[in-house]
C-alpha cells in the first residue's frame, strides 16, 4: 500500500524512496541527454536546432502551412519572445514568412514557405533515423506504447489542456487527452 500512497499523494515532501529515486534520476538524465543529441544531429546535418525543426514541422503539418504565432508558441512550449527570435532566424533563411492575419490584423501569422517545406523535408530523414535509434530501437513495441502513454500523462499533469499532437493519417488532429 505504501507505493499507492507515494504515487497518489503529491503533497508528500519526504525524500524519494529508492524506486522513485531510480526512476526520477533515469528520467532526469534522459531529459538532459536526449535534447542535446537531437540538437547536435540537426545542427550538424541541417544547420537548425531541434526547436527550429519543431517550428518548421508544426507549420508543415498545419492547414495551409500557416499558424498564428500564439498558437505556434503553444505547440512549441515557448514564449512569444523566444519563438519570435527563432522565426526571425528562419525568415532570414527564407523558410518562414510572417504577416498580419488577413481576418484580424492585430494577429501575426507564420507561414512555411516552399523553401521551408523543402528544408523540413530534407531534415526529417536524419532526425527520424536518430529518434528511431535512440528512442524506439532500445524498446519493444509495448514499451514504446507505454512510454507514449506515460509521457502524455505527465504532460497532462503539467498542462491540463494537453499538448500538440500530430495530425492523424486522415488529416484530423489527434486527441489531446492524456490517454
Amino acid at each position: 500500500m505504501t507505493r499507492l500512497v507515494a504515487m497518489t499523494d503529491p503533497a508528500r515532501s519526504d525524500p524519494f524512496d529508492p524506486e522513485e529515486l531510480d526512476t526520477w534520476s533515469s528520467l532526469a538524465t534522459l531529459l538532459e541527454w536526449l535534447p542535446a543529441a537531437l540538437d547536435a544531429q540537426l545542427t550538424r546535418d541541417s544547420g537548425i536546432s531541434h526547436f527550429e525543426f519543431g517550428v518548421l514541422f508544426a507549420l508543415a503539418q498545419a492547414e495551409q502551412r500557416t499558424l498564428r504565432m500564439s498558437e505556434l508558441a503553444g505547440y512549441a512550449n515557448s514564449t512569444l519572445s523566444r519563438l519570435s527570435r527563432a522565426v526571425a532566424r528562419l525568415e532570414r533563411r527564407g523558410w518562414v514568412r510572417r504577416a498580419p492575419d488577413p481576418r484580424d490584423g492585430r494577429i501575426t501569422i507564420a507561414e512555411l514557405t516552399d523553401a521551408g517545406a523543402d528544408a523540413v523535408r530534407d531534415a526529417t530523414p536524419g532526425h527520424v533515423a536518430l529518434v528511431r535509434r535512440l528512442v524506439f530501437a532500445p524498446l519493444t513495441r509495448a514499451q514504446a506504447a507505454q512510454l507514449g502513454a506515460s509521457a502524455r500523462r505527465i504532460s497532462a499533469a503539467i498542462h491540463a489542456d494537453g499538448q500538440w499532437r500530430p495530425p492523424t493519417s486522415t488529416g484530423a488532429t489527434a486527441s489531446n487527452s492524456a490517454g
